[in-house]
């Protein structure tokens, strides 16, 4: 019997599209409803509210969750890399030549998001004490976009080509740097609720199936992924391949995802972000991912 499952996303993200127009979902009993957020972290914080059943994102959000209710890891889906990470760029004022000058500016963050980890780690390697600046959360780069345009911020942090081309084309603002110049590199991860698990153990196992032949039907057709990109959302043609020629998902979950949490958890905990600290492993749950590709790592401490 089919399950209807509210799945929290982004209008950039073609993984869950792709699954949903190809079938793929619907192959393994779900029927999905595609819930669209300004950022994965709000998707993530959707799962409180019960307005989503499954999210995806960045460590920094995915452990928020956990260490707050009863959610569960399930997989990976990927862990960046240099290049990864070099699509996230750093635009500020024409003012600001060095990274040093960033002391005593107005510096954007998307909130529930990893972006105030990365600028910690940002400016400490050039000498700034966060402190010596004042962050403004944003709930998504439209609005940070905007707040930047109209003076409100000095330095926005953006990822994605569509979103990259349009702060590039901001009066007085340039590129200064990208996270892959930086020590930070992040995470990916898929969160459900602990009583999915319990309730459709074979709807969380589907799902994951569902994904890899998604992601793998992405990676054989990109100027069809394009074509369904800009059809529902919009989003220039160019854009999109230029992202899928960089990022794809891989559902699997390997010893740099979890020293990728390990290390993200650390930092939550010390600067009181996550308030009870709590055995990550706990919050891991790979068997679904054993059963349905057990050809994929699936690393346990």
């Amino acid at each position: 019997m089919a399950v209807k499952l509210n799945i929290a996303d982004i209008s950039t993200n073609p993984v869950f599209r792709v699954a949903v127009n190809q079938g793929f979902l619907e192959k393994y009993g779900i029927k999905a409803e595609l819930v669209n957020f300004a950022t994965p972290a709000e998707g993530i914080n959707s799962l409180f509210i019960k307005q989503a059943d499954i999210g995806w994102g960045a460590d920094y959000p995915i452990l928020n969750a956990v260490s707050k209710g009863e959610y569960t890891i399930i997989a990976s889906t990927g862990t960046s890399t240099d290049k990864n990470a070099a699509q996230w760029k750093l635009f500020v004022r024409d003012e600001i030549q060095q990274p040093e000058q960033l002391k005593g500016k107005t510096l954007s963050f998307l909130r529930g998001t990893f972006i105030s980890y990365l600028w910690d780690e940002y400016l400490a390697e050039h000498g700034v004490d966060i402190r010596e600046t004042e962050l403004v959360g944003q709930g998504g780069s439209d609005e940070s976009y905007i707040a930047l345009k109209k003076g409100e911020v000095d330095a926005v942090w953006v990822s994605g080509s569509a979103m990259t081309q349009k702060f590039s084309e901001l009066e007085g603002v340039h590129q200064l740097t990208d996270m892959s110049q930086t020590e930070v590199r992040i995470g990916s991860q898929i969160i459900v609720p602990n009583s999915l698990i319990i309730q459709h153990p074979d709807k969380v196992k589907g799902f994951l199936l569902a994904l890899d032949e998604s992601s793998r039907y992405i990676k054989e057709h990109p100027d069809e992924v394009a074509d369904l990109l800009y059809k529902e959302v919009k989003q220039p043609k160019e854009s999109t391949l230029k992202d899928l020629s960089v990022t794809n998902w891989d559902v699997n979950f390997t010893q740099q995802a979890y020293e990728s949490l390990e290390r993200q958890k650390k930092y939550m905990v010390e600067n009181g972000i996550i308030q009870q600290d709590f055995n990550l492993t706990d919050k891991i749950d790979l068997q679904f991912l054993r059963e349905a590709l057990p050809d994929r790592e699936a690393y346990t401490p």
